[in-house]
């Protein structure tokens, strides 16, 4: 799905929020009683596959977290014409060790009960992260904390990356980028996080001295660009997976990682 299809959309629910808007009749949609939707979250890299399968909980309960193990994943190297079951592991995913490979189209497929789940994904070329900086920058109501990942792209036309920050470990954030962006082979992406005055920044932003900040910047497709942007705007976004209905999605692309620690006392300030 491109940004005209976006634009379309959102067009689309102006108009029909409007319509609603002009009823007397009150709908009642019952969307606090969906039943619980399959997600899967399948990462085959060049340190192996992970799948990770939950439920969405209904709203105004906590998220789901509890993995769903009784299901059968099995991934297909089509370029190869060989396939395997991964196994379900300790921790609740099902995996291997077996590292992807440049080029290599692959089928990740899933069966639960009377329902199957297929998604494919061409195994994309590795990106390395040249460089990891913070620096602050003045803003009109604070200093904030600006991030700068350099990472390089290589010499092919319409590359999309992923960029996920860990904060002590944990989620923390996420960024898309392109290679609309690229100098020299190189794309400088920033990414503002913590304002300097902790106290009024959020608890999700919010970094303090000694924390460690770790970047995982994956090349993705154009669908897989959507997707997630589909995500961060609460917006319409492509399908990743064939099938029966299911959320999530399956990348197959070699991760680049890179670790800093944050010291505010350290950091350049620019005005």
């Amino acid at each position: 799905m491109k940004i005209k299809s976006y634009i379309y959309s959102l067009g689309v629910l102006f108009t029909v929020a409007v319509m609603l808007s002009s009823c007397e009749k009150e709908l009642d949609f019952h969307y606090h009683d969906v039943e619980p939707q399959l997600v899967i979250e399948a990462n085959l890299t060049q340190e192996g596959t992970t799948v990770l399968l939950t439920e969405t909980a209904p709203m105004g309960e906590a998220m789901n977290t509890t993995p769903v193990v009784d299901a059968t994943v099995t991934l297909t190297d089509i370029t190869a014409g060989s396939t395997r079951a991964l196994p379900l592991r300790d921790d609740g995913t099902f995996g291997d060790n077996i590292a992807g490979i440049t080029g290599h189209e692959y089928r990740m497929e899933v069966m639960r009960g009377d329902k199957k789940y297929s998604s494919v994904c061409t195994m994309r070329q590795p990106t390395e992260i040249t460089a990891l900086e913070f620096e602050w920058i003045k803003m009109p109501y604070d200093y904030v904390a600006i991030l700068q990942v350099s990472l390089t792209d290589p010499d092919t036309a319409d590359d999309c990356y992923w960029i996920r920050l860990l904060r002590n470990g944990e989620p923390y954030m996420w960024n898309v980028t392109a290679d609309m962006y690229t100098v020299d082979g190189i794309i400088n992406h920033i990414i503002m996080t913590s304002r300097k005055d902790t106290d009024e920044e959020d608890e999700d932003k919010v970094l303090f001295d000694g924390d460690t900040v770790t970047a995982i910047v994956s090349p993705i497709s154009h669908d897989m660009f959507d997707y997630i942007v589909a995500l961060e705007t609460d917006s319409n976004g492509p399908c990743m997976w064939e099938g029966d209905f299911c959320l999530g999605y399956f990348l197959a692309s070699p991760a680049a990682t890179a670790t800093i620690v944050f010291r505010p006392d350290e950091m350049k300030e620019y005005k």
